[in-house]
């Protein structure tokens, strides 16, 4: 399968993401990488690389002179930039000439880009972003993080049908158990939106539990959190915030003092094991849901490893065709 990869996006440039590009085809013998950006810039790039024969066979490039850059309007880049890199990812994919996109750039115009040339799956209300969370079981899908802070139920309850299919495709889950985020466990708590969504939920055939708390979000007794993107997109950002502090922290008090010191010797395995379940790039990208193809959002700050990660969930979801599942769940959970 082919992934096209905006090589432009991100905070970090083209090398770092042709590295995870590499990570990735030598980890996957069927997958091709093409490289979205200005041919001359990417050829340079590549060319400083060492790379063996066989990866480098599965690497192409496609010139894509434009740029969308991390403020920029989404509807601006749309209107402005044809030729912009997401723009030509997703043209490609429209085209069956790739089969997926790989972001790390611009959200919000990456997903304007998908819709644009992709369009929605048949019965879609609205597309969105979806999330993998660490918890002290199985990692948890939260939808959605940004996409759309306002919402209907109607959009929560096709999120929480997504999402089922997206946890269960990439984690394994079978009948994945479905949370909605709230302000308390018990039915009548919440705003309008989540009382509204709940009763949806309740009648449905999903495999619903009902509220949770914030807190509950990262204990592992629930697979999938819905909430719309404004609740969705802070809590990410919370949750992001806190593991960068909480390493932080850690580090100024092991330097305090030298029993720390030596304390951090005997147990610098365990804590390089914990940076490496919090960190956001062994989980790859966040996955747009609900698109008439398949495309991956990364963290701007994304490094090589996360970058491959992305591309291989990528190819995940096309090697089982989510959209096939989230089409065939949408016939059969949607509320008649």
């Amino acid at each position: 399968m082919r992934i096209a990869l905006d090589a432009m996006g991100g905070d970090h440039g083209p090398e770092l993401l042709i590295r995870g590009a590499l990570s990735a085809v030598r980890e996957r013998e069927d997958i091709e990488i093409v490289l979205l950006g200005p041919r001359e810039l990417l050829e340079k790039h590549l060319a400083a690389i060492a790379l063996d024969s066989d990866p480098m066979a599965r690497i192409s490039i496609e010139h894509a002179p434009e740029t969308v850059s991390m403020h920029e309007s989404p509807v601006d880049a749309m209107r402005k930039k044809k030729q912009s890199t997401i723009m030509v990812g997703f043209d490609m994919v429209r085209n069956k000439r790739a089969d997926a996109v790989v972001s790390a750039g611009n959200s919000g115009a990456t997903l304007a880009a998908a819709i644009k040339k992709l369009g929605r799956l048949k019965g879609v209300a609205r597309p969105g972003i979806a999330s993998l969370f660490p918890t002290l079981k199985k990692p948890v899908t939260i939808m959605d993080i940004g996409a759309n802070v306002d919402c209907r139920a109607q959009h929560l309850f096709q999120f929480a049908i997504m999402a089922s299919a997206c946890s269960s495709i990439l984690l394994g889950i079978e009948n994945p158990r479905i949370g909605l985020l709230s302000i308390g466990e018990e039915t009548g708590k919440g705003n309008a939106l989540v009382k509204e969504t709940y009763s949806m939920l309740s009648q449905s055939k999903l495999n619903f539990i009902g509220n949770v708390e914030g807190r509950d979000v990262y204990q592992g007794d629930v697979d999938v959190v819905i909430c719309d993107g404004f609740v969705g997109n802070i809590t990410l950002k919370v949750s992001e915030g806190l593991a960068e502090a909480v390493m932080k922290m850690l580090r100024i008090e092991i330097m305090k003092t030298w029993r720390a010191k030596i304390g951090y010797l005997l147990i610098r395995k365990a804590l390089g094991n914990f940076r490496k379940r919090i960190d956001y790039a062994e989980y790859g990208g966040a996955p747009l849901l609900g698109i008439n193809g398949t495309g991956i959002i990364s963290h701007g700050k994304s490094n090589s490893t996360a970058i491959k990660n992305a591309i291989l969930v990528a190819g995940e979801m096309v090697r089982h065709g989510i959209n096939d599942t989230i089409s065939t769940s949408l016939d059969k959970y949607s509320v008649k």
